[in-house]
C-alpha cells in the first residue's frame, strides 16, 4: 500500500484479525463463566451491537455522504477512477476544509474542476485543478450556486439516496426491546440470587422463609429467664416432638398451633429461638410482614410455598413472627378491609386447619396484639395454645438480672434484688437495656467495675431521660422546686399504706425539673387491685406538690409545675366514679365509654356504642369527680400545715445535696413528731398539734 493511499480490502482484512484475536482473548471455558458475574460483560455486548448496527446512533449527515463517497456504488455515475481518487484524498491529513467563501472565490477564478455533492444537498466535496480535495461541512441556500458552477463549467454530481435494507432494518428494530428485556431478565437473576438482598419478579411466590435443618440458635431454655409459665408449656411442646409415643398412648395430639402474645420486649422472639435450639427438628422462621406485599395473589402463594416446604420436611416448627400483620380481624374499617391481606389469611387459616391434614407441623406466632387477631385465627385447631407473656414479677427480674450480669464486672455495692425492686413493670428487654446503659455510663467515668450509682443513673435515664447538663437555675427557682417535690414526698411517707418513697431528686430530667420516685407494691402490681383508701391516697399526693407551693409562697406565686399532677388526678378521680363504682351518689355502675375498638370504622358503624348517659348524669359525674379532688386537695393541705417543719427541712437537704434517698427521709420523719394521715375519711387533722 503507497503512502497517502487508503486501500479498503487490506484494512478489512487486518479488522477481520484484530476482532478475531479479540474474540479468542474474551473466550473462556464454560465452568469460568458460571463462576464469574458475566452479566455486565453481555449488556455491554448487546449495547456495542446495537450502537454499531442502529442507523440511528452514526451522524447522519457527514458520515452517510462521506461513506457514499468513499464507496462510488455502482449506478452512481461516479466514474471509478473518481471514486479511486477521492478515497486516496480521505486519507488520514489529506482533506482540507473551505469556508464558503473561499469556495466561491475559487470557482470564480476557475480553480476548481470537480464537485460532488451529498445525497441531501448540504455537503461537498470540491477538486482543485492541481488535485487537492476540499470539504464543506454545510451549505447554505444559495439558489444562484448551480448557476455559477455551470457558467464555469465544473464537473457536478450529485450521489444517489442510499438504499434501506428492509429485513436487516426490521432485525435492527427488534434489538432495543430484546435488550431491555435481557437486561431485566439478567437483573431478576442477580436478585433472585440474594445480590440485592430481595427477591425477583419470577419468584414473588416463594415465601422466603428462613429454614434451618439443624437450628443453631445459640439460645436454650437455661437463658431465658422470667417467664416460667411460658416455658412450660413450650417444653411440652418440645418433648412432644421428641417423645411423642408418651402422649399418644394417652390419646393426646399435638397441638396444630402455639400463639406467643404480651407486651414488647417480654422474650417471645428468644422463647421461639429457645424451641428451635430445643426442638432438635427443622424450623421455618417467617416475619407476617413478608406476606404482604402490593402484587395481587402473592401473599396466599407464600403461605402455600411455606407450608409445603414443612410438609417435605415434617414433623418441623413454623414460626411466623408479628402475626399481626396478616392475621388482621377481616371486613374491618368503613369500607371493607384489605383484600390482598384478607385472601393471604384465608390461605393461612386453610393451610392450619382446613381439608388436607398437616401431620407433624406445629405452629408458633408471637404478637402483642392479639386484640386484633380474626377470631377464626384464634380458634382451637388452628392455635390451640394461647401463652401469655406478661412482664416479670419481682423473682422473674431477679432471674433476668442475674443472666444479663454474666460477664460484666459489678461492684461489691450491687445489690440484685434491690435493683429488682426499683425496676417494677421493667420488661425483659428494658433490664438488659438498663445494664448495657449501666456498662456504658461507668466506661464514661472511667470505672473498671459497674456500680449501684451507675445502675440508679441509668434507671433514672430511661424512665425519665437524661440528666440536663449544667442546667441554670436560679436559687429561687430551685427552693421551689424543693418544696415542691419534698410536697410530694411527705404526704406519700405520712399516707399509710401508701407506696414507699424511693428517691427524691431536683436534678432537671427530660422535661421534668425535679422527681418524686415511689416503689410500688409488688402485690398490686401484679394483681392489679387497688383499694379506695390508695387511690384517695395517690390523689392526695399528686396534690401534695401545688398545695406545697401555696403554702410557702402564697397562692399569686404557683406555677405551672403541677400541670402533669392535676391531669393525674382528673384521670383517676373520674375513673373511680365512672368506672370503679367508687361514688355512692352514681352508684354501682359503669358509666363510662368502653376502652374503644382498635378498628375505628367499625367503631363508628356500630351505633350506640358504650351506655348512654343522660345530661343529668353528665353534670352528678362531673360534681363527683369535684368532691373527690377537693377531699383530697384538703387532706394534702391539712397534713402538710401540720407538719411545715419536716416540709421546711426536707427542702432545705433537697437544695443542700440535690437528691435525698428513702434512708435519709426516714431519718428525717424519725427524729421529728409527725402526725400521720388518718385512715378514716372524714377525720380532720389538728394542724396545732404540731409546732412549727
Amino acid at each position: 500500500m503507497e503512502c497517502g493511499r487508503f486501500d479498503v480490502d487490506t484494512f478489512n482484512s487486518k479488522l477481520g484479525n484484530l476482532l478475531s484475536h479479540e474474540l479468542k482473548k474474551l473466550a473462556f471455558p464454560l465452568e469460568a463463566a458460571r463462576r464469574h458475574n458475566w452479566e455486565p460483560y453481555l449488556l455491554a455486548l448487546l449495547f456495542v451491537f446495537v450502537v454499531g448496527t442502529n442507523g440511528d446512533f452514526v451522524p447522519s449527515a457527514m458520515a452517510e455522504s462521506t461513506s457514499q463517497i468513499l464507496q462510488a456504488p455502482a449506478g452512481s455515475g461516479l466514474p471509478q477512477e473518481t471514486s479511486t481518487s477521492v478515497r486516496r484524498h480521505f486519507a488520514p491529513g489529506a482533506v482540507q476544509r473551505w469556508r464558503y467563501s473561499e469556495f466561491l472565490h475559487a470557482v470564480k477564478k476557475d480553480q476548481v474542476e470537480k464537485v460532488t455533492f451529498s445525497a441531501d444537498g448540504k455537503q461537498l466535496l470540491a477538486i482543485d485543478v492541481d488535485g487537492n480535495r476540499h470539504k464543506l461541512d454545510a451549505l447554505p441556500n444559495d439558489p444562484n450556486l448551480l448557476k455559477l458552477l455551470t457558467e464555469h463549467n465544473l464537473d457536478i454530481r450529485v450521489l444517489p439516496q442510499r438504499q434501506e435494507g428492509g429485513h436487516f432494518d426490521f432485525l435492527k428494530s427488534l434489538i432495543v426491546p430484546a435488550v431491555l428485556f435481557g437486561g431485566l431478565f439478567l437483573l431478576s437473576r442477580r436478585f433472585s440470587q440474594g445480590g440485592g438482598g430481595g427477591m425477583g419478579p419470577f419468584e414473588l411466590q416463594r415465601s422466603g422463609a428462613r429454614v434451618s435443618m439443624v437450628p443453631q440458635t445459640g439460645v436454650t431454655f437455661n437463658d431465658v429467664a422470667g417467664c416460667d409459665g411460658a416455658k412450660v408449656e413450650l417444653e411440652e411442646v418440645v418433648s412432644f416432638l421428641k417423645d411423642s409415643d408418651r402422649f399418644t398412648q394417652l390419646g393426646a395430639k399435638i397441638p396444630r398451633g402455639v400463639i406467643l402474645e404480651g407486651p414488647p420486649g417480654t422474650g417471645k422472639t428468644l422463647l421461639a429461638r429457645a424451641v428451635a435450639g430445643e426442638a432438635g427438628v427443622p424450623f421455618l422462621s417467617i416475619a407476617g410482614s413478608e406476606f404482604v406485599e402490593m402484587f395481587v395473589g402473592v401473599g396466599a402463594s407464600r403461605v402455600r410455598d411455606l407450608f409445603t416446604q414443612a410438609k417435605k420436611n415434617a414433623p418441623c416448627i413454623i414460626f411466623i413472627d408479628e402475626i399481626d400483620a396478616v392475621g388482621r380481624q377481616r371486613g374491618a374499617g368503613i369500607a371493607g378491609g384489605n383484600d390482598e391481606r384478607e385472601q393471604t389469611l384465608n390461605q393461612l387459616l386453610t393451610e392450619m386447619d382446613g381439608f388436607e391434614a398437616n401431620n407433624g407441623i406445629i405452629v408458633i406466632a408471637a404478637t402483642n396484639r392479639s386484640d386484633v387477631l380474626d377470631r377464626a385465627l384464634l380458634r382451637p385447631g388452628r392455635f390451640d395454645r394461647r401463652i401469655i407473656v406478661d412482664l416479670p414479677d419481682f423473682k422473674g427480674r431477679v432471674d433476668i438480672l442475674k443472666v444479663h450480669m454474666r460477664g460484666k464486672p459489678l461492684a461489691p455495692d450491687v445489690d440484685v434484688e434491690v435493683v429488682a425492686r426499683r425496676t417494677p413493670g421493667f420488661s425483659g428487654a428494658s433490664l438488659q437495656n438498663l445494664l448495657n446503659e449501666a456498662a456504658i455510663l461507668a466506661a464514661r467515668r472511667d470505672k473498671k467495675e459497674i456500680g449501684y450509682e451507675e445502675i440508679d443513673d441509668a434507671i433514672d435515664r430511661i424512665t425519665i431521660g437524661p440528666e440536663k447538663k449544667d442546667p441554670v437555675i436560679s436559687e429561687q427557682r430551685k427552693r421551689l422546686i424543693a418544696y415542691h417535690e419534698g410536697g410530694h414526698a411527705l404526704v406519700g411517707a405520712l399516707c399509710p399504706d401508701y407506696d414507699q418513697v424511693q428517691k427524691i431528686t431536683i436534678i432537671p430530667r427530660g422535661g421534668a425539673g425535679g422527681l418524686t420516685f415511689f416503689a410500688p407494691n409488688e402485690t398490686q402490681v401484679d394483681t392489679g387491685l387497688y383499694s379506695r383508701h390508695y387511690l384517695e391516697s395517690q390523689l392526695a399526693v399528686a396534690l401534695g406538690g401545688r398545695v406545697a407551693e401555696e403554702i410557702v409562697f402564697g397562692e399569686e406565686e404557683v406555677t405551672t409545675g403541677a400541670a402533669n399532677d392535676l391531669q393525674q388526678v382528673a384521670n383517676i378521680a373520674r375513673m373511680m366514679v365512672t368506672r370503679f363504682g367508687m361514688s355512692p351518689e352514681v352508684g354501682q355502675i359503669y358509666v363510662d365509654r368502653p376502652a374503644g375498638n382498635p378498628f375505628m370504622g367499625r367503631d363508628m358503624a356500630l351505633s350506640g356504642s358504650g351506655p348512654q348517659i343522660s345530661g343529668e348524669t353528665k353534670t352528678l359525674i362531673d360534681s363527683e369527680v369535684s368532691k373527690l379532688v377537693n377531699k383530697a386537695y384538703m387532706r394534702a393541705k391539712n397534713l402538710l400545715l401540720a407538719n411545715r417543719k419536716v416540709l421546711d427541712q426536707l427542702a432545705s437537704l433537697l437544695m443542700e445535696k440535690e437528691t435525698v434517698t428513702a434512708e435519709e427521709l426516714q431519718v428525717l420523719i424519725a427524729e421529728n413528731e409527725v402526725q400521720m394521715m388518718p385512715y378514716e375519711y372524714d377525720e380532720v387533722i389538728d394542724t396545732t398539734a404540731v409546732a412549727a
